[in-house]
C-alpha cells in the first residue's frame, strides 16, 4: 500500500513557529538578563576600586577592608 500524502489545511497544519517562539523570547531574555547583571558586576567593581583608591575613608565606612576590596575587584565578570 503506498502512502499518498494529502495537503493539509492552514488550520491543521503545524505550527512550528509558534512552538518555538515563546522558548527563544524566554532564552534571550535570560541572556540579557545574565549581560545586564554582568555589566553591573563590572560597573561596581570598577567603581568600589576607583573609590578604594580615591576615599579610602568610604570603603572603611561600608565595613570593607582593603584585602576585601582587592579581592571583590580582581573577579571576572562573571563570578558573583
Amino acid at each position: 500500500m503506498n502512502h499518498i500524502p494529502i495537503p493539509l489545511s492552514r488550520h491543521q497544519a503545524p505550527r512550528v513557529r509558534e512552538q518555538h517562539s515563546m522558548p527563544l523570547r524566554t532564552g534571550l531574555a535570560t541572556l540579557g538578563g545574565a549581560v545586564a547583571a554582568w555589566d553591573r558586576r563590572v560597573r561596581f567593581r570598577r567603581d568600589l576600586e576607583q573609590t578604594s583608591k580615591n576615599d579610602p575613608h568610604l570603603i572603611a565606612d561600608i565595613g570593607l577592608t582593603e584585602p576585601q576590596v582587592e579581592i571583590e575587584s580582581a573577579k571576572r565578570f562573571w563570578q558573583a
